[in-house]
Order: structure tokens, then sequence, then C-alpha cells
């Protein structure tokens, strides 16, 4: 499955029948049975139905840096940014990718 950013925002937790997408490395993960965290409420629930590598890499909350771009980004910064992908992947199920 392929969506833009802007049908990957229809996956955010809002409407209960869909399930709950969050991007990192353009990579879609399923992250609906995380709902506690991801969904409405929750602490990360700003990074659903998005892609939020900038922000998982520059461990921000801020949501300017909830976005797919690595432009800039530190060493230091690509290798949290690979820590967050490793634990995604033991995770949550790849379900997609954005489309470029």
């Amino acid at each position: 499955m392929e969506l833009t950013l802007q049908q990957l925002k229809q996956y955010d937790g809002t409407t209960p029948s869909k399930p709950i997408y969050l991007a990192v490395k353009g990579r879609i993960f399923d992250v609906t049975t995380g709902k506690s965290f991801y969904g409405p409420g929750g602490d990360y629930a700003m990074f659903a139905g998005k892609d939020a590598s900038r922000a998982l890499a520059k461990m921000s909350k801020d949501e300017d840096d909830v976005v797919g771009s690595l432009h800039g980004l530190s060493d230091k910064e690509m290798g949290v940014l690979n820590d967050w992908e490793k634990k995604f992947e033991a995770k949550y199920p790849i379900v997609g990718r954005v489309a470029s």
C-alpha cells in the first residue's frame, strides 16, 4: 500500500473504525495496538497519521518537527532515529510506504 501524506492523515486515530498509522523514514507502521500512546489523548498522539521521523530523531514533541524530512539531522540524531525504527519494526507491522 502506498499513501500520500494527505491520505495518511486519515489514520490519526480520530476515526475508531480505522487503524492508526505512523510513518518512520517513509515506511508506514500500524500502531493501532499502541492506541493508548498514539490514539487521541495519548502522549504521542501528535505523531499519528504523520511521518514522525524528524521528531523521533530529535526526541521532540514540537509540532514543527513532526515531518519526514531528515535534512540537517546530526549523526547522533540519525542514530536515535535508527533505534526508534528498530523498535517500531519489532513491535508493529509495516503496512506500506509514504508516496514520494
